[in-house]
């Protein structure tokens, strides 16, 4: 009887310090400690892990929350949140240590939330930077060397470009997020920024292929893009007015496409799209990058909803798995919407399982096996994100009894190559797109 009351207690103990998340800013130290106070208290559901460490040797931590927290199912889309890889842009750091909070104290309490962590695996990484965190000494709205990772680069800066030659030396955060990327099959993501009120979509560079002269860079998924960018300003508390820092009409609806904005070489939100297979948006959520400490709490409440309802997201679309006539899963398989194929072609994981976000509506869903004749499957899509599961169709080559090889799409300037293609024979984007989908699968 003893013994089973003290661990009652211990178990108390533990939820009472984790429902004490306060207001402030919480330094490296503090953060760890709160991510595994949380996951002490909620082991069923939570899974800590360190995806690398910076470059003074912080690690870059990540908690992971849902039904299966320690691995992957089939058919649950993976979704993640990075917020701080500025290091002097603060706000999202904090929000997101908010946003652990509600999911863990809602589930199995808030049918919503409940329904979303078992049907969806979270991923929240509160700091990619936080070596430029804790060298922010004096706070900023506008400025400082903290934005910066302690070898003074711009990690928004690093990523492998889809557009041109950046020849930048990867950073230790970045190569960890590169990693990241490539051993989960992420869906839908976003990373948290300041300086601004507005949902930023890819792409942030561009060049002739993608409309840049006329100051757009369209993605073949632009409409989706557009639809997630809008979720999250229209349920914002006031991200959807679209009135700039300076007191301006600035983003229209409170969205705005990156390159149009202003255009970004190595930036992470094109690199997870184009080689990643994961559609991400930008969010800027302060005008202040580093507020006050009594602002934190506005902050919270004027991003609660919409951090919850761009998760829902993730369950857009269609979902599936390609099998051989063993039933067999085939990992490496092409599966994209007809019309709207990417240049580095979207492949099904080793779980031969597909992810693709689109708008509700008709679409043919093509599936290919390299050296087989491709499936083709048309499909009515409805919006199945209040039933947090995309519409499921599979796949089952009769004729295929052995697996790809592995396939990947080389990390160089992609769109680069695309515009000189272009430039020589001028045939459409959607023929060039072919041609270069047909070269990677015989490469």
């Amino acid at each position: 009887m003893r013994t089973g009351a003290g661990e009652a207690v211990g178990v108390l103990c533990l939820v009472s310090l984790v429902a004490a998340l306060d207001y402030k800013y919480h330094h490296s130290e503090e953060l760890e400690a709160y991510l595994k106070e949380v996951h002490a208290a909620h082991p069923a559901i939570t899974h800590l892990h360190s995806i690398g460490r910076s470059v003074e040797g912080r690690d870059l931590w990540v908690l992971v929350l849902g039904r299966f927290p320690t691995q992957h199912k089939i058919g649950i889309p993976e979704f993640k949140y990075v917020a701080n890889m500025h290091g002097d842009e603060t706000v999202g750091r904090e929000i997101l240590l908010h946003l652990i909070d509600h999911l863990v104290t809602s589930y199995g309490r808030d049918p919503t939330i409940t329904r979303l962590l078992n049907n969806t695996r979270i991923h929240i990484m509160p700091t990619m930077n936080p070596d430029g965190f804790e060298a922010t000494v004096v706070p900023d709205c506008y400025y400082s060397r903290g934005r910066y990772n302690k070898n003074g680069e711009d990690l928004n800066r690093n990523f492998p470009d889809a557009f041109e030659n950046n020849n930048n030396v990867i950073q230790p955060e970045t190569q960890a997020v590169i990693n990241w990327i490539k051993n989960e099959t992420f869906v839908l993501s976003a990373n948290l920024h300041g300086g601004a009120l507005v949902a930023s979509y890819t792409f942030d560079n561009g060049n002739s292929v993608t409309g840049t002269s006329n100051g757009y860079s369209r993605s073949p998924d632009d409409d989706v893009f557009i639809h997630l960018a809008k979720t999250y300003s229209f349920n914002h508390a006031s991200m959807y007015k679209g009135i700039g820092c300076d007191s301006r009409p600035t983003f229209p609806d409170g969205i705005t496409n990156g390159y149009s904005w202003y255009q970004l070489e190595g930036g992470m939100q094109d690199y997870n799209y184009v080689w990643g297979q994961c559609f991400e948006i930008t969010l800027e959520l302060s005008c202040c990058k580093y507020p006050p400490a009594e602002q934190l709490e506005k902050f919270w409440r004027d991003n609660r909803v919409a951090l919850v309802e761009y998760i829902k997201q993730v369950h857009l679309g269609v979902k599936g798995q390609v099998t051989d006539k063993n039933g067999n899963p085939i990992p490496n398989a092409i599966v994209e919407a007809k019309g709207r194929p990417h240049i580095c072609p979207y492949r099904t994981n080793e779980h031969g399982e597909y992810f693709l976000l689109l708008l509700p509506g008709k679409y043919v869903i093509n599936a290919t096996v390299p050296g087989f004749k491709s499936m083709l499957k048309t499909v009515d899509i409805p919006d199945n994100t209040a039933n947090f599961s995309a519409l499921k169709q599979d796949f089952s080559f009769p004729d295929v009894s052995v697996k790809p090889s592995p396939a990947s799409c080389p990390r160089t300037p992609l769109y680069q190559e695309l515009e000189r293609t272009s430039a020589a024979v001028k045939p459409t984007l959607h023929i060039l797109v072919l041609v270069m989908v047909t070269i990677s699968i015989f490469k």
